[in-house]
C-alpha cells in the first residue's frame, strides 16, 4: 500500500486532545504558526544546502541536495539561525514572561503615553 500524506496529515492521537492555554482559539492559532515555522526552518535548511552546493559545484541536481549532509560547523550554524527564528517567533511569550518576574518595569506603552501627555 502506498503512502498516502494527506491521509497522515490529519493523524492524531487517541484519545481527547488536551489543551494547554486557556484559550483554545489562542492554541489552535498557535498550533498553527508553529506549523507554519518548521516548514520555514525546514526551508530555510533545504535553501542553505542549494548555496552550500551551488558555491561548491555551481551545477547540482535533486539528489545532491537529498544527499547533502552538513559538516559540524554547517550543522551549528542552522541550529543558531534556527534558536533564534524560534525565539523571534515567540519574543511576545518571553517578554510577556520577563514582565511577570518584573512587574515594576514600565512597558513602551506607558512610556509612549508619558511623552504623549507632555
Amino acid at each position: 500500500m502506498a503512502f498516502d500524506p494527506l491521509s497522515q496529515a490529519g493523524a492524531k492521537a487517541r484519545g481527547k486532545r488536551p489543551w494547554f492555554l486557556e484559550n483554545q482559539d489562542a492554541e489552535r492559532v498557535l498550533n498553527i504558526v508553529m506549523a507554519l515555522a518548521q516548514e520555514v526552518s525546514v526551508v530555510r535548511q533545504r535553501l542553505d544546502t542549494v548555496e552550500r552546493l551551488l558555491e561548491t559545484r555551481g551545477v547540482i541536481t535533486r539528489a545532491d541536495i537529498e544527499a547533502f549532509t552538513p559538516t559540524k560547523a554547517q550543522a551549528d550554524e542552522r541550529g543558531a539561525w534556527n534558536q533564534e527564528f524560534i525565539a523571534r517567533i515567540l519574543r511576545i511569550v518571553q517578554q510577556e514572561n520577563e514582565a511577570i518576574t518584573r512587574p515594576d518595569e514600565v512597558s513602551s506603552e506607558d512610556a509612549a503615553r508619558e511623552f504623549q501627555d507632555n
